[in-house]
């Protein structure tokens, strides 16, 4: 369907306007954004590069950065309620590498905060 709510609360999440029918916007009230940053530790380092070398799936990458995840789309949320908003569409997860020696992943979510009618 392209949009999504995913958590319990009548707050809206939504990775594009959904359509008319579906959620009735009344109002857009500004750009809204959500960071976290996450270090990467030796073990899960060294397991990652095992798993490079035999396959598979690095998992302990996968849980912090799923963490980090719900991190940024929580920040983005309170800011969006401080504006007022009921929700936030166009939603844009993006995610980078940080640091001399690469050992900052950074992922970022970005949207409009709305109002719902």
């Amino acid at each position: 369907m392209g949009w999504f709510s995913k958590n319990d609360s009548d707050f809206l999440l939504a990775t594009v306007v959904p359509p008319a029918d579906a959620v009735r916007i009344e109002r857009y009230l500004g750009i809204v954004s959500g960071q976290a940053v996450i270090g990467a530790n030796l073990f899960r380092d060294l397991f990652a590069s095992v798993r490079d070398v035999v396959g598979g799936r690095a998992g302990g990458y996968e849980r912090a950065l799923s963490g980090a995840r719900d991190a940024a789309l929580q920040d983005l949320v309170e800011a969006a309620k401080e504006m007022g908003a009921d929700g936030a569409v166009g939603l844009d997860f993006e995610y980078a590498v940080l640091g001399e020696t690469n050992g900052m992943m950074l992922v970022s979510v970005s949207g409009t905060a709305v109002k719902r009618g």
